[in-house]
């Protein structure tokens, strides 16, 4: 059920999965569980006396109820989590015959009549969530619907479905409004777009020049059904989907050189990013195609198409996301070879995104000096055949040799700021001591009572997540309205109360950042938290998470054992999902009471030393205690196990805002400047002097006083000294 809202769910301060799929939309099958009290299963009393067919018809009805979205959905935690075991006993005891895919379940579908199916085994179940995917009729749901339509076929005794048993609900006037105010920029686009094979030969070049494809030919540029929207010089790519491949979006592409002679490329998409689904160069790829090379840009993918004639689809969002939904037009393929750029980052994605696609079937281009993205290599005249086929496989052994590392241990020494991390914006001397923010880390954070951890936390978070950081929030201690409203006003950098006329606009530019909510409060047991979090890594890519705090997890546990040994057995938890999912955790804990006037140390953590030992990082936030005004705050970094820097930096809390910030440096000696009188300088030499006279009488008489008369004793004769 949580599926559903994790997959639909809208947002309005955040931006909790809004995606309007590929796929006709339906009711949230969570709702659907609230709407007819679970009676799918069984009908009302006295329904199933009224004969065959009225029990569809019910369903229908109750399904296609209005229904208003959430405007807060966020990420719930599975009532009944479903597992690969589940659904094969299911499949089974249905007698539905499936084929085990690489990511999903393969059956016959159910929404289409068994004598007009094209393909035996059209319907996809992904093994993760359940949710499923009839490739024929783009029919979509969650695990809980399939089996609910399953039944009603059983008791219909039906061979099929019609699609239309799963109707949308209907949507509001402001949806509408929004769905075809994007499919009328759509078109206006594209029709406004014009074909580059239409162009006179020397503006063709230019444009090639400028976004740096000279070596792809006009041929494949029409092929992928490449344009270019004149009013922005910007290349067009489409989106072509649904049964009758209408055209749903299109991505602009501009370019911009830099000084370095480096070429940046500026993306737009319509429908939105979260709502855009493109996989780039699918319309290409033949039924019976069995390879295909993954990239990260549609650049590459022609690159890849022109240079070995292979099929090749790109990723919609680059190397930052690949998601669940684009699995089911991916399982056809026994090879998947994934190129998604040239650098450590698109490198660390492979990786991510092979366990998604199955790491038996996927082979890795590591990049290097050469081999390098696919539009930089058809540049270059590189040998695309010789790169693919020197890929490396994703699914390794457990043991590996140094001749097995040696490119890894090269890459980093190469890419030195890229493997350091994301770097912060409002956080240099952050940037100083850690480097950055890195995948597969877990930071501890602990600092006094009231002294501002969630705040600050919250916008160091923020930072990341306004970099492209897919963050996912478990605030335990406050609620998610409380969290967003500090989360937003920092990121307005001002406070919206006397600003309400721009709400929205802010609201607005909010939304769009990849920031997600546990909707959790209080005490939580450690296993609902991390199906959670290893969900919302599969459905979001998900790079860091962030728990606010243990001590509110200790105290569902069910262990015969003290406080100490299940706070060890949650940081073991944790450090063991940051490693195996490649994500940050960053993990909240109160410190052990202290006394007000010392400062907190690593030794400082509630509990044993399991948590500075398993953390990569240990932060303190230190807080002087002043009686007559605020206290003084400082950040304080006592562990950093990527290269060892500790040190210590001042913060200044700015209240309007609610954010931290360094202090300019020197600002204790800082005076304020009056105008100087038009006779200072006179009395300021008359007074010069007579300071220095003045000091000159001072050390005469110190001199006088410590010169003391000096007494000279005669030598005593020989007569004297012997009447003594």
């Amino acid at each position: 059920m949580w599926r559903s809202l994790l997959l639909r769910g809208s947002t309005c301060l955040l931006q909790v999965a809004a995606p309007r799929f590929l796929h006709q939309r339906h009711l949230p099958s969570l709702i659907v569980r609230l709407l007819t009290q679970r009676l799918l299963h069984r009908p009302p009393c006295g329904l199933d006396l009224l004969g065959k067919g009225y029990y569809q018809d019910y369903l229908t009805h109750r399904w296609t109820r209005a229904y208003k979205k959430d405007a807060k959905s966020t990420v719930e935690f599975p009532v009944s989590p479903i597992t690969i075991t589940e659904i094969k006993q299911y499949l089974r005891c249905k007698d539905i015959p499936f084929h085990d895919g690489y990511s999903c379940f393969h059956i016959p579908s159910i929404f289409v009549d068994p004598s007009a199916r094209r393909d035996s085994f059209s319907l996809f179940i992904d093994k993760t969530t359940g949710q499923f995917l009839c490739k024929d009729t783009l029919v979509e749901g969650s695990w809980e619907d399939l089996q609910d339509c399953l039944e009603v076929m059983q008791k219909e005794e039906q061979d099929f479905l019609s699609p239309h048993v799963l109707l949308g609900y209907p949507e509001s006037l402001e949806e509408q409004e929004d769905r075809e105010r994007e499919l009328r920029e759509v078109q206006r686009i594209w029709s406004s777009s014009v074909p580059l094979t239409d162009l006179p030969e020397d503006e063709v070049q230019l444009i090639k020049t400028m976004f740096q494809i000279t070596k792809v030919s006009n041929a494949t540029l029409k092929k992928f059904g490449v344009r270019l929207f004149k009013p922005t010089k910007s290349l067009v790519f489409p989106w072509f989907g649904g049964p009758d491949s209408s055209l749903k979006g299109v991505k602009l592409l501009s370019a911009q050189s830099t000084d370095t002679d480096k070429v940046t490329y500026n993306e737009a998409t319509v429908p939105k990013s979260n709502s855009y689904y493109n996989l780039f160069g699918l319309p290409l790829v033949g039924r019976m195609d069995a390879e295909v090379v993954l990239t990260g840009h549609e650049l590459d993918t022609m690159a890849v198409s022109q240079a070995t004639g292979l099929p090749s689809v790109a990723l919609p969002r680059g190397v930052s996301c690949l998601p669940p939904v684009l699995l089911p037009y991916l399982e056809q393929f026994n090879r998947v070879t994934l190129w998604l750029g040239g650098d450590i980052r698109s490198w660390e994605a492979s990786k991510i995104f092979s366990r998604k696609l199955g790491l038996r079937r996927c082979s890795l281009v590591r990049p290097g000096e050469y081999r390098p993205c696919p539009v930089e290599a058809l540049a270059q005249g590189k040998n695309f055949s010789h790169i693919i086929k020197s890929s490396i496989p994703a699914a390794h052994k457990s043991i590996v040799s140094f001749k097995q590392l040696r490119e890894d241990v090269y890459g980093e020494l190469v890419n030195t700021e890229q493997v350091a991390g994301v770097k912060w914006v409002r956080f240099q001397e952050l940037n100083r001591i850690l480097k950055g923010h890195r995948k597969g880390e877990l930071t501890v954070f602990t600092g006094p009572t009231g002294s501002g951890k969630t705040t600050f936390i919250s916008e160091v978070a923020l930072d990341l997540c306004m970099q492209g950081v897919n963050t996912l929030w478990g605030s335990f201690e406050i609620n998610n309205v409380r969290l967003a409203k500090i989360m937003l006003t920092q990121f307005a950098m001002q406070r919206l109360e006397e600003n309400l006329e721009q709400y929205d606009f802010w609201a607005d530019k909010f939304e769009e950042l990849p920031l997600y909510f546990m909707t959790f409060h209080g005490q939580q047991n450690i296993k609902t938290v991390l199906d959670t979090m290893q969900h919302a890594v599969y459905l979001y890519d998900i790079n860091h998470v962030i728990i606010d705090n243990l001590q509110f997890m200790m105290g569902q546990e069910n262990l015969s054992v003290d406080k100490f040994a299940v706070q060890d057995h949650i940081i073991g938890a944790f450090r063991k999902f940051a490693t195996n999912s490649s994500c940050h955790v960053t993990l909240v804990i109160h410190p052990r009471k202290e006394e007000d006037d010392r400062e907190l140390q690593t030794a400082s953590i509630f509990g044993s030393a399991k948590a500075s030992q398993e953390a990569d990082n240990v932060l303190i936030l230190q807080e002087k205690k002043m009686v007559t005004c605020p206290g003084r705050r400082s950040l304080q970094v006592t562990k950093n196990r990527f290269d060892g820097d500790v040190g210590i930096f001042p913060l200044d809390f700015i209240k309007s805002s609610l954010t931290f910030a360094a202090p300019i440096k020197g600002k204790h000696k800082l005076r304020k400047v009056t105008a100087k009188p038009e006779n200072e300088e006179v009395e300021g030499s008359e007074v010069a002097v007579k300071k220095e006279e003045v000091k000159k009488e001072k050390a005469e008489k110190v001199a006088k006083t410590t010169k003391t008369p000096r007494t000279i004793k005669k030598p005593a004769t020989n007569n004297e000294s012997m009447q003594k």
